[in-house]
């Protein structure tokens, strides 16, 4: 037999084998186009991860001016009274713009004092205040000490404002400029790990403003959640799947609950300001009102995940618990639940870590106000990372700027970490069945 007579041997000439050629190529462009899709995903993705980390590894460094304070006993104890209460009422200020004019007596004007003073930060009344109350024996001394430059010239050690540019367009001086090189050429200036930006509250001078506020306010809002939608929404998710009549009370129940769970997330935020706020009466702007309102969010989310959970477990393992005489409760708890615990933590650990990053429903019951005490507990006032990044975000002040970014990686560091626990304990609890 000729190879133009064997059935099996398609020629090229055939219409079949056109056909095939054609299926292969489509297959190949449609490869290509999810390769291509990935590959522009991707780019935008890193190319938004470099711009924020490029615009917020600034904020974790701050700049510090090193200034000979002499703790003057006219200022600060004119009547030798040292108690915590007359100390309190002194104006350091003066003892900080006292060690300017001596390391610049040239500068006699008003407008060029006012230049001078803005070097540094507010802040560094506060430091030399909490040295003089902590140890009133230097009273009368002088000392060397670091204290920190202002948002302004810490911005321009860090190049966010160029030196290039006319003097009228923007806020550093060309005076200001001349005294900050004089200072860094005597060896005065630093750039320092900025541990403040982990250990202060909010404040309106950027130089000074710090997550652990918005961080404590984000752990209290999630300890909340947590702590109403974990119970709640395994609790509802196990009677529907193992106990709950199939009628159409119950098929009303799970259509209406797949439905909440794709409800934009600022209508739970109306919810939580109509029910919490205004019907309950509950403290505004506090995070256990922020906690109600993200576990209502979360809710749908924690329930659906956990029925998946519960039906992936086979129904052998309840066949064989109630075959040994196990009751329907025992045969759930002991054996099925048990089995589920890996995919159901999974889904709590998902759903919390969109809570996290939710902010919508916190904007919705107050929590967007301005509030620089650290909350202790969850009835103060308070903030939450993903409002505090808001704030920022919407400040005028240049310092603002990569202090928003920092938060924002702070924000991303937390919910990597819970997606990671999410992937570890899929990975090394899940069953194959």
């Amino acid at each position: 037999m000729t190879n133009s007579e064997n059935p099996y041997i398609v020629r090229k000439d055939n219409p079949a084998h056109k056909r095939l050629l054609k299926r292969k190529a489509k297959e190949v462009r449609f490869q290509s186009y999810g390769i291509i899709s990935i590959a522009i995903a991707s780019l935008f993705l890193l190319t938004l991860l470099t711009t924020i980390v490029t615009e917020g590894t600034g904020a974790f460094f701050k700049t510090e001016i090193k200034l000979s304070i002499l703790f003057d006993e006219e200022i600060i104890a004119p009547n030798g009274d040292t108690s915590i209460e007359a100390l309190a009422k002194i104006n350091y200020v003066k003892i900080v713009r006292n060690s300017l004019k001596e390391l610049f007596p040239d500068v006699k004007k008003r407008k060029e004092l006012r230049r001078l003073y803005g070097l540094m930060s507010n802040a560094s009344e506060l430091k030399v205040r909490a040295m003089v109350e902590a140890d009133p024996s230097i009273i009368g001394t002088r000392s060397e000490i670091w204290l920190p430059a202002s948002s302004d010239i810490d911005m321009l050690m860090k190049g966010n404002i160029s030196r290039d540019i006319e003097e009228k367009l923007r806020r550093v001086k060309d005076n200001q400029i001349a005294w900050v090189d004089k200072i860094a050429l005597e060896g005065n200036l630093r750039c320092k790990f900025n541990t403040e930006f982990f250990t202060n509250g909010d404040s309106r001078e950027p130089e000074q403003a710090g997550i652990l506020g918005a961080m404590i306010g984000s752990f209290f809002v999630i300890l909340v959640c947590i702590g109403v939608a974990m119970p709640l929404g395994v609790g509802t998710a196990i009677y529907l799947q193992e106990f709950a009549p199939k009628n159409k009370f119950t098929d009303i129940i799970e259509v209406n609950i797949n439905n909440l769970a794709a409800v934009p997330s600022i209508v739970y935020g109306l919810l939580g300001l109509a029910v919490f706020l205004n019907f309950f009466g509950m403290p505004r702007s506090s995070a256990m009102v922020g906690g109600f309102a993200l576990s209502l969010l979360v809710l749908p989310t924690i329930v659906i995940t956990t029925r998946n959970a519960l039906a992936a477990v086979p129904p052998s393992i309840r066949d064989a618990a109630i075959g040994l005489g196990a009751s329907p409760m025992q045969t759930v708890m002991h054996h099925v639940v048990p089995l589920a615990m890996p995919g159901i933590m999974t889904g709590v650990i998902l759903s919390i870590a969109r809570a996290i990053g939710e902010t919508a429903p916190l904007l919705m019951i107050g929590m967007v106000a301005f509030v620089a005490d650290v909350p202790s507990s969850i009835s103060d006032p308070s903030t939450a990372l993903p409002v505090q990044i808001y704030l920022w975000f919407d400040s005028p002040e240049i310092g603002f700027k990569e202090k928003t970014s920092a938060a924002i990686m702070v924000l991303l560091a937390f919910l990597i970490v819970a997606n990671a626990v999410a992937v570890y304990l899929r990975n090394k609890f899940e069953r194959k069945w």
